[in-house]
């Protein structure tokens, strides 16, 4: 890969990555905010600033590193968490379901959002690659975040999905995993079974979701 379309995928993805991680944290912390827990507030982390969210070593020095040494072909990133005190939710159990859910689906309306915004762009007579490439772009980073996210595993919003709909004594037990979680999720996803089990089967049921929701739209527009 030449360090031109290294520099074009760079381009096509700055874009859509910032608002995916800024509009998925700031999400959580919304709705943490509004079922009691302002922890994110007082810390200045309810911000649609990108710089608030970027970590520097998950959001920018790995994803970096892993693309130039695979080509492109694995990448793998991640941004600071919006704290979050469950203990001060006022129905800790019930709400963080919310508060995990509104990461993932902040970028399931995103990608509806850059499906639109590709459709009127064609429909408008607008031909320009770089602009129709970063919309299939934002398309499949929002994806990505969504399906990854959700994967049911501490400390992934899912896996804390899990927790909040499992009874108390087996949601303990899947708790218990939190503290190693990000090195399993890591192991599963070096070793292939979060992509070919999970990841790619979601979103390609999701994408086909919204093309369903959005072909009123396509029809009207073509």
């Amino acid at each position: 890969m030449d360090f031109a379309q290294i520099v074009q995928t760079v381009a096509l993805y700055a874009i859509p990555v910032l608002f995916a991680i800024t509009l998925h944290e700031a999400a959580h912390g919304y709705v943490a905010r509004h079922y009691g827990d302002n922890t994110a507030e007082m810390m200045g982390r309810i911000t649609l600033n990108p710089l608030s969210h970027i970590d520097p070593i998950g959001t920018i020095a790995m994803p970096l590193l892993l693309y130039f040494a695979t080509s492109g072909a694995f990448l793998f990133g991640y941004a600071k968490p919006v704290p979050v005190n469950f203990g001060r939710l006022r129905n800790p159990k019930r709400d963080m379901i919310w508060v995990a859910l509104a990461g993932p689906g902040a970028n399931l309306i995103q990608a509806i959002a850059w499906i639109v915004l590709f459709y009127v762009l064609v429909a408008t007579g607008v031909e320009e690659p770089f602009f129709l490439k970063m919309c299939e772009a934002g398309l499949k980073v929002n994806l990505v975040m969504y399906a990854f996210n959700l994967f049911p595993l501490p400390p992934l919003d899912g896996g804390r999905i899990l927790v909040g709909l499992l009874p108390w004594k087996q949601a303990a037990l899947v708790s218990r995993v939190e503290p190693w979680g990000f090195f399993i999720v890591m192991a599963l996803v070096i070793t292939g079974v979060v992509g070919t089990f999970w990841l790619l089967p979601l979103m390609s049921i999701t994408q086909s979701a919204i093309q369903v929701l959005l072909s009123p739209l396509r029809m009207l527009l073509f």
